[in-house]
């Protein structure tokens, strides 16, 4: 797996529309932002910048460019949650579990999955 960087929030932002659209233009990128609609060239730099961090990649058409990820939703999820697993856990999923629940993020439901998946991964020997 390639070295990651950790992306601020506006390019997090553009990354999740990127991920969900797979290829777009900026323009297209734009039309799927909440109101008030970042500036067009606002969207182009965070688009390079992401392209300069190996994050995105783009086709030519003429003057324009259609980007798309080079990095999968699901790498980024793993290195992001294992940088907040390390640095605010002690790299303890109790901890971290510990702590949804006491800030009550995790409501019954939620914890009878885990339990499922708990229990499931008991039986699977992991």
């Amino acid at each position: 797996m390639k070295e990651l960087k950790e992306l601020t929030r506006a390019e997090e932002q553009i990354m999740q529309e990127l991920w969900d659209l797979e290829k777009a233009f900026v323009k297209d990128i734009i039309d799927r932002l909440p109101i008030p609609k970042p500036a067009y060239n606002t969207v182009s730099t965070i688009v390079r910048i992401l392209e300069t961090k190996g994050f995105v990649g783009h086709e030519t058409f003429g003057k324009s460019h259609r980007y798309y990820p080079l990095v999968s939703k699901e790498e980024y999820r793993t290195f992001a949650t294992g940088k907040l697993l390390h640095g605010y856990f002690n790299n303890s999923a109790r901890n971290m579990l510990s702590f949804f629940l006491e800030e009550q993020k995790l409501d019954i439901s939620d914890a009878d999955e885990l339990l499922k998946l708990l229990e499931a991964a008991k039986k699977k020997g992991k």
